[in-house]
Order: C-alpha cells, then sequence, then structure tokens
C-alpha cells in the first residue's frame, strides 16, 4: 500500500449517528433564535466538532462552502426556522 493509500485510510472516522444528531441538534437550537431574526429560510451546516457553522442560501452551495472550509469534517444541516430541510409532497 503506497503511503498517500495509507494516509487516506487513516482519516476514516467512524461516528455514532445518533450522538451526532443530537449534539447537531443541541448546536442548531443554541444558534436558532439569533439566525432567525436574520437568516430565516436559508440552509445552515453546522461543523458539530468546532460548533462553526456555515449559512447559504441552498444546501448544494453551503456543503461545498463547509467542505472546503472544514475538510475532513461532517456537518449537520438544517433550515434555519422551519423543522426539516425539505418537505415531499405527493399530487394525488
Amino acid at each position: 500500500m503506497s503511503h498517500q493509500h495509507m494516509k487516506a485510510a487513516t482519516q476514516v472516522r467512524i461516528i455514532d449517528k445518533e450522538s451526532f444528531f443530537e449534539e447537531g441538534e443541541r448546536l442548531y437550537r443554541k444558534l436558532k433564535a439569533r439566525l432567525e431574526r436574520k437568516h430565516k429560510g436559508k440552509i445552515i451546516a453546522i461543523e458539530a466538532e468546532s460548533g462553526q457553522y456555515i449559512v447559504g442560501e441552498d444546501e448544494v452551495v453551503v456543503a461545498k462552502e463547509a467542505l472546503a472550509r472544514f475538510p475532513g469534517k461532517v456537518f449537520s444541516f438544517f433550515r434555519i426556522g422551519y423543522p426539516v430541510v425539505h418537505k415531499f409532497r405527493l399530487n394525488r
């Protein structure tokens, strides 16, 4: 195995999704009131280890910026002021 492949393999982290989700929600609740006044309806990506975040118009732009600013990190996404990021409807 080359040095480059070994380095990539050591960067894999196992995350407990339940505690990761809870930490993301906890951080969002702390920021929510302040963010809703100025950014309601926008997307937020929160990096749980540092508590830093990115706010933007859509999840693709926010995800790209978050990955560029925090390489190798994992993010929680929320739509500011709403209970879900997306809502799917079926027309009958």
